[in-house]
């Protein structure tokens, strides 16, 4: 990440972000205008191995209806074979994410306020979403995913046992005990592995559960 021209990025909204530069200097900057250059730049991000994994897995469970929390350009749903929908909080993010996958639904909100009714997904999840947000906000996302969840929530999140920060190289990254947390929630836990490294270079820990009627 490097200072400079926005390149008519929308960065609207009032949620900052930590940024540290290569000279050490640590500033704040919109929170939009971060995962809008991310998107800008999503081609380079691509992971097949992931896209593909999080297709076979819903497929795998049955699922029919899905949606990502925090989707960016869409890059994890490019291989569905049958309409998704997702959500970002940059506008700029979703613009993209409806260029590339155009038969899908792409909406602009926050995650902690997600704008779908109770159980209205099959399959929900969320990679590398939790580990840039604040502390106070991870619960309220969580909580969200398991509200408009009908069956599956999962969450692909690097992984810390007490949740201490991992890197601050550009960007905070908070490490995520995501298993502990949904101990609070009438779930049972259906898998919590580390990602092979084919799939994930990072490791990320990925967390499966499955929704239990009464909560």
């Amino acid at each position: 990440m490097h200072e400079g021209d926005s390149d008519g990025l929308d960065v609207g909204g009032a949620a900052r972000l930590h940024v540290r530069y290569k000279d050490g200097t640590v500033q704040m900057q919109p929170l939009d205008r971060h995962w809008a250059e991310y998107a800008k730049s999503h081609t380079s991000h691509y992971n097949y191995e992931m896209a593909k994994f999080v297709r076979d897995l819903a497929v795998s469970l049955r699922c029919q209806s899905v949606l990502e929390v925090g989707c960016s350009a869409a890059n994890d749903l490019a291989l569905f074979p049958f309409p998704v929908c997702g959500i970002d909080s940059s506008e700029y993010a979703i613009s993209k994410a409806r260029e590339n996958i155009p038969e899908s639904e792409f909406k602009v909100a926050p995650a902690t306020s997600i704008p779908y009714d109770d159980s209205a997904f099959d399959f929900v999840f969320a990679r590398n979403l939790l580990n840039y947000v604040e502390d106070d906000d991870v619960q309220k996302i969580m909580q969200e995913m398991f509200r408009v969840s009908k069956k599956y929530v999962v969450n692909i999140e690097m992984f810390s046992e007490d949740e201490g920060i991992l890197r601050e190289e550009q960007v905070r990254v908070t490490g995520r005990n995501v298993r502990e947390r949904w101990m609070d929630h009438t779930v049972k836990i259906v898998s919590n592995v580390d990602m092979h490294e084919e799939i994930d270079p990072n490791r990320s820990r990925f967390t499966l559960v499955r929704k239990m009627v009464g909560d």
